[in-house]
């Protein structure tokens, strides 16, 4: 299955094309552009690169959240948009699982994404790597640093990835010391968002565009106004 996969959850913006798990071309920028002056324009481009049309791609992959809630809009709004036209079904991908997709090749097994959520929180989630598979053990949420780093489990090794690492790398390294670990890795996640897509689509997760949710674990700062 040829899949186009997007994620504008950060600042991090990237749209991927893949076949089937062989990732085709990759577009990320973090520039001062919002999401919805470049993403339309990065799907051009790599449909084009590929000599693909849009009517070749047998499904979408969408991070639906957490992260950014204008960034959530938009790439949802696109991929719906896509959906709704080609009538191909879409898989609703956490950012973080993305993340922690990432460090799947560290070696480590205890993987901590971190998307700073402003307000003194993050977006977060611990999972253990043991096979092929990411076991959730700490459930995806909106956390206080102090409170997350406090359910971490003691004495093991904890890897860290994410624009919450940005913000709060300091206080882990006070709080975990050589416990943890900061591997140097790409924050653009659309490659991810398309692999786990692709397991969804093909254990028939997949959703029409307009059933596509996004995933929030706080209101959003016009929701706290109300």
């Amino acid at each position: 299955m040829r899949i186009l996969a997007l994620d504008t959850t950060t600042n991090y913006g990237s749209v991927a094309i893949l076949d089937e798990t062989r990732l085709v071309a990759e577009v990320g920028s973090e520039t001062p552009l919002s999401h919805s002056a470049r993403l339309l324009r990065s799907i051009d481009q790599l449909l084009k690169l590929a000599s693909w049309d849009i009517t070749d791609i047998g499904g979408f992959a969408a991070a639906a959240g957490p992260g950014s809630f204008t960034g959530i809009r938009v790439g949802l709004s696109t991929i719906k948009a896509l959906s709704f036209a080609s009538g191909k079904p879409v898989a609703a991908v956490s950012s973080l699982a993305a993340l922690a997709a990432k460090l799947k090749d560290t070696g480590g097994r205890l993987l901590c994404p971190l998307i700073d959520a402003k307000k003194g929180e993050v977006y977060a989630a611990l999972y253990d790597f043991w096979g092929a598979r990411l076991k959730e053990i700490i459930s995806q949420g909106a956390y206080g640093p102090d409170t997350l780093l406090s359910l971490l489990p003691p004495r093991r090794l904890v890897h860290f990835l994410g624009t919450g690492t940005e913000t709060y790398g300091n206080e882990i390294r006070t709080r975990l010391g050589d416990r943890a670990r900061f591997p140097a890795r790409s924050l653009f996640i659309a490659r991810e968002v398309g692999l786990l897509g692709r397991e969804i689509l093909a254990g028939g997760g997949g959703v029409r565009g307009e059933a596509l949710e996004p995933i929030y674990y706080r209101k959003s700062q016009a929701e706290d106004k109300k």
